[in-house]
């Protein structure tokens, strides 16, 4: 929450796109962590279902052999290309850790985007156990491997719904400065959280606008919740 002449930090993994209509989304992008719980639960329905043709096939001999390998192709390299554009982005692994795979515009994904993504595993994987893909990851601002840089996709969180969040009670007050919609965008954010977050943390995220509100500590936080009522015209 900055005026225009100075950077504004980032204050989580959300990355917010502006929609060509003037929608405001935030995407909020998943880390590691939950994208490797989400691979391991793929990869144990993979060696399942490669075990299933196996049995299957085993019982034709050798005439099966040809069959066998279009199906380990199938599985390992069409199961999340398809599963990710015919399922709304999800395989069923991140369906349960409920992540998403979208267009880095908030769009969803296409067909181009999901192989250009899945094919470049390959070197995500090098030199083993994804060591690129994890180090590229903690590189990028929202958690991307180098197969979502190139196919320009974004692993998010799916949004729960939940009912509209209220603003603390605070007279209106105008900004001192001028700020930009996106730095107004992360104002009015932090108010509509501030229920969800300790003092502390409270203090600590609104001590980021002292340089231009003037104000530190509690009386900060307190004229931040003011100027996002002002904002939003309450």
């Amino acid at each position: 929450m900055t005026n225009a002449g100075h950077a504004r930090p980032m204050l989580d993994t959300c990355r917010e796109v502006v929609t060509p209509e003037g929608v405001a989304l935030r995407l909020p992008a998943a880390g590691p962590m939950p994208r490797a719980l989400a691979w391991l639960v793929d990869f144990a329905i993979r060696l399942a279902l490669v075990f299933a043709i196996g049995v299957v096939l085993g019982l034709m001999g050798r005439s099966g052999t040809g069959v066998y390998l279009i199906g380990l192709f199938v599985v390992f390299w069409c199961y999340p290309i398809l599963f990710e554009c015919l399922w709304d982005g999800r395989t069923p692994g991140k369906r349960l850790l409920r992540l998403q795979v979208i267009a880095g515009n908030g769009a969803p994904v296409g067909w181009l985007a999901a192989i250009a993504r899945n094919l470049l595993r390959v070197v995500d994987m090098l030199p083993f156990g994804y060591t690129v893909g994890l180090l590229a990851s903690f590189a990028d601002p929202w958690g991307r491997r180098l197969g979502d840089m190139v196919a320009g996709t974004l692993v998010v969180h799916e949004v729960q719904d939940r009912d509209a969040p209220t603003l603390p009670a605070a007279e209106a007050f105008p900004a001192p400065v001028t700020l930009l919609p996106a730095d107004q965008a992360a104002l009015v954010a932090f108010a509509e959280r501030a229920a969800h977050l300790t003092p502390a943390r409270q203090v600590e995220i609104a001590e980021l606008a002292t340089p231009w509100l003037g104000l530190r500590g509690h009386a900060a936080v307190q004229r931040l919740f003011a100027i996002a009522n002002g904002l939003l015209g309450r």
